[in-house]
């Protein structure tokens, strides 16, 4: 009798459930924690509580906001992150950075995507979620890893391979039907200026997606050989002029997504890749080629990227020239792990007031409000 209820709960887990994922809790609110999760939860952190972030006068009345219903309320800003224990701190921070410079905090509502085989359940990141920022409004979605893993390829960083880094290419099918805008914002940023602002970015004609991008950057240079040699593929971008751009930060009209089928169009460049390798970098290289020369061009400011340095070595870099709404650890170096080292960049400073890790809290106390200063200059113009 127990090996058919096994066989009877895999076969309701694997035909009952939706194929891409499924949301378990939304917030705010407070939820218990069994044994089991206490346990993993204190692996993962401890976090301190972040401060409680209150919306002023000037944005609009919370208590006409239903909080089961928030996920779906467009008057919201919606932001959508992924949530896993390896990147744990450094999207805690980005939450925090977030809420801290935002206008209207209690305005903002959270998409987390996390990984069904996380060594850390879903439920548990949501606990800590929930106990590090006890009033945010979020949810919690289920990323079925098995939709994507057969169609990932080698990478240059074996980090890159990690399916929840092509998440993003299932917004559309992840995320609930109502919510037809999201910001995507990866979990090694911080935000030093309004999120609204670049909320209100509009996406003129029909384009899906916008993101800051460099039109300097050579953009041969992110696929192979095969991909130039081919006698067809070049031509499939022919007529456009495409430039590069990060994928870290983007802002999606999810009803064009849905309406476009964009994410059958990446899954076919990704299974081309696993038969003729045209490329080398992780989720990146599709989003290219997909929607290359169609980008609504953001302010640069909103993805100050590269921090991380390269991905082999991971140096350190320096700003790019200009005002600063957002900074990006994209790259092998990523702040948290180099501050640990003792090892940290310069600007990895600017990433540490908002760690809410607890054992390092005491390090930077004194100097939080001076940072706190710099950093709202960076945003200036």
């Amino acid at each position: 009798m127990p090996s058919n209820a096994v066989v009877l709960a895999a076969f309701l887990c694997l035909f009952l459930l939706p194929p891409f994922a499924v949301g378990i809790r939304t917030g705010p609110g407070r939820i218990t924690t069994v044994n089991s999760g206490r346990n993993a939860f204190s692996k993962l952190g401890p976090f301190m509580e972040a401060p409680e972030y209150r919306n002023g006068k000037e944005c609009a009345n919370r208590e006409n906001f239903v909080s089961s219903s928030s996920s779906n309320d467009p008057s919201l800003v919606h932001i959508a992150m992924t949530l896993d224990s390896e990147y744990l701190r450094g999207s805690i921070a980005a939450v925090h950075s977030v809420l801290r410079h935002a206008s209207c905090p209690e305005n903002v509502f959270f998409h987390f995507i996390a990984a069904e085989f996380d060594s850390a359940s879903p439920r548990v990141l949501s606990q800590l979620v929930r106990s590090t920022f006890p009033s945010l409004s979020f949810k919690v979605y289920i990323f079925r890893e098995d939709t994507v893993i057969n169609m990932i390829s080698s990478s240059i960083r074996q980090a890159l391979e990690n399916p929840l880094n092509y998440a993003r290419n299932y917004l559309g099918d992840i995320l609930d039907r109502s919510v037809d805008r999201v910001i995507y914002l990866d979990s090694d940023v911080i935000v030093v200026d309004d999120i609204t602002k670049l909320w209100n970015t509009v996406l003129s004609g029909t384009r899906v997606i916008g993101a800051p991008e460099y039109c300097h950057a050579n953009f041969t240079q992110y696929f192979t050989s095969n991909f130039w040699s081919d006698p067809v593929l070049p031509g499939l971008i022919s007529g456009r002029k495409p430039c590069y751009f990060n994928t870290g930060v983007m802002v999606m009209d999810m009803v064009r997504w849905r309406e476009g089928n964009y994410r059958e169009k990446l899954e076919k460049w990704m299974v081309l890749q696993k038969k003729m390798r045209i490329y080398d970098l992780g989720s990146l290289p599709p989003f290219l080629l997909v929607f290359g020369g169609d980008v609504e061009a953001i302010d640069h400011r909103w993805n100050q990227h590269g921090l991380g340095g390269d991905n082999i070595r991971g140096s350190c870099r320096s700003l790019h020239p200009g005002p600063v709404s957002l900074l990006h650890w994209s790259g092998k170096g990523k702040p948290w792990v180099r501050l640990d080292e003792k090892r940290a960049c310069p600007l990895d400073r600017l990433w540490e007031p908002y760690d809410l890790y607890k054992h390092k809290i005491e390090r930077f106390k004194d100097q939080s409000l001076l940072w706190f200063a710099s950093l709202s200059e960076l945003a200036d113009d």
